[in-house]
């Protein structure tokens, strides 16, 4: 394992010297959370590629391939057909918004009163995007070095914490890059193929399985209704994306580079789903289907190239949880604390120093946070589930509202929110959490609220929908100054 290790701790000491870099580059408040918005095509896809293909994306993924067969790859293809969705049809104007939060955009579209409690919950599910990210280092790290699981997810969220505090976006987008080289090359390149071979290829595969096993429906139509509600729809509207969203450069970047990140999830679906069958001929009776990623990694590929694929999982993993994390942060500053306070004031060029420090404390400390609560907390499966349900049945219908629906009112907005967001909470512990019928009608109270509560209370006076307009346009001005450095591509 000793050329595992120097693998494995190379690439740690490099995303430590990215954070250093990004230090150096990021210098105000956009160049800190948005990367300067101008990140050009290339960055820009295989950045957002890396935050939505996380731990739960490669192993989990895996494991489902292993649990269900082909058909294991609907997860993550819905995450793909979301950021396919978003990039085609929303990614442009989100843009040209020139925001930092999904709360600010809300304010921009209802007139000033939706943010705070749509920022609430928007931390939330940022938060335990974060925590269930960084509890996956304890599965990696295990397999590494055999490590307990609170020394694991201290040493793993350490370092991600340490380099989103130093450079921010910048730090995050240098390092994302790395971890979607890494993940193309140990799992699509060497993972894939290695374990099909080792499997005895696809014949000996097929004759080993029984046949749902390559039914790509065979995980049942109920289970991808849910998919696509839950990650589809959540890929639409969560902080952690828009944020990356907004790190680009142009309208056309936006569209064209999320469609490539969007289609490379794709085919990263189905290889896990491969992985995942082959590991089902090698090891039939493993304990976990969680377990089969590590599990073959261990047992099947020579030495350095283990050493490879695992820094893989590892940069899925970290890749989510720097997105997070940052997310997370940015959030609880601007959306929160800073309202909370009543410090609503724009900033010019000049003031943005101080912006970069306080926002680099907030990521130190919900850093901190996340890595305790990740020691607290077991079950991470649930803890997503609650991230996912918080989203979709509380936010997705007054965003999406805003960005189609004209009629749409604040008071609208905030009454969608809140009782999406209680009809989920109280489903959840009725039927339980894992349960799909806390979003299906969560979703359905937060819809049905809306478009009431809408129609019955004044339209959003004129001159709003008019500056909205114009932003959504990209004809106001711009928010503050940006300096003019050319795009990094």
């Amino acid at each position: 394992m000793a050329v595992d290790y120097i693998v494995i701790v190379v690439y740690l000491a490099g995303m430590l010297a990215m954070g250093w870099w990004g230090m150096r580059r990021a210098k105000s408040k956009s160049e800190f959370l948005v990367a300067g918005r101008r990140l050009g095509p290339a960055m820009y896809s295989g950045t957002m590629a890396a935050i939505v293909l996380g731990g739960a994306s490669t192993i989990g993924g895996v494991g489902l391939g292993y649990q269900y067969g082909l058909s294991g790859a609907w997860m993550v293809v819905t995450i793909g057909l979301g950021i396919l969705a978003l990039s085609v049809f929303f990614s442009a104007r989100i843009a040209r918004l020139k925001v930092y939060t999904v709360s600010e955009m809300l304010d921009l579209r209802y007139g000033g009163r939706a943010g705070i409690i749509s920022g609430v919950v928007m931390w939330a599910y940022t938060l335990m995007l974060a925590v269930t990210s960084t509890i996956a280092y304890a599965t990696i790290f295990d397999v590494l070095f055999d490590v307990n699981r609170t020394l694991a997810i201290v040493l793993g969220g350490s370092i991600v914490v340490a380099y989103s505090t130093l450079g921010g976006m910048w730090s995050i987008t240098l390092t994302d890059m790395v971890q979607f080289v890494v993940k193309t090359i140990g799992v699509l390149l060497l993972l894939l193929p290695i374990a099909v071979v080792k499997a005895g290829g696809f014949s000996e595969m097929k004759a080993q399985l029984p046949t749902e096993y390559f039914d790509p429906l065979g995980i049942g139509g109920e289970t991808i209704f849910t998919y696509v509600l839950i990650y589809t729809f959540g890929m639409l509207i969560g902080q952690d994306i828009w944020q990356r969203v907004f790190t680009a450069g142009s309208d056309r970047t936006a569209k064209w580079g999320g469609t490539v990140a969007g289609t490379y999830c794709l085919v990263y679906a189905v290889a896990g789903a491969i992985i995942g069958t082959a590991a089902k001929v090698l090891y039939p009776k493993l304990a976990s289907p969680d377990d089969a990623f590590a599990t073959i990694v261990k047992d099947e590929l020579p030495m350095g190239v283990r050493g490879l694929v695992l820094a893989a999982a590892l940069a899925a993993v970290m890749s989510t949880s720097s997105g997070a994390l940052i997310a997370c942060a940015t959030v609880a500053n601007n959306d929160i604390w800073s309202r909370l306070r009543g410090v609503m004031r724009k900033t010019d060029a000049g003031e943005e120093h101080d912006e970069v420090k306080g926002n680099r404390a907030f990521i130190l400390a919900m850093g901190v946070a996340v890595i305790l609560i990740s020691i607290a907390l077991n079950d991470v499966v649930e803890a997503l589930t609650v991230a996912y349900n918080l989203l979709v049945g509380g936010l997705l219908v007054p965003i999406l509202g805003g960005l189609l629906w004209k009629r749409g009112t604040a008071q609208g907005a905030l009454a969608a929110v809140a009782v999406g967001g209680v009809a989920v909470v109280g489903l959840m512990a009725a039927y339980g959490i894992l349960a799909n019928e806390p979003v299906y009608y969560g979703l359905l109270a937060s819809l049905a609220v809306y478009v009431a509560v809408s129609l019955a209370t004044r339209p959003t006076d004129e001159a709003t929908l008019t500056a909205w307009r114009e932003r959504l346009a990209g004809r106001a001005p711009e928010p503050q100054s940006e300096p003019a450095v050319p795009a990094p591509q």
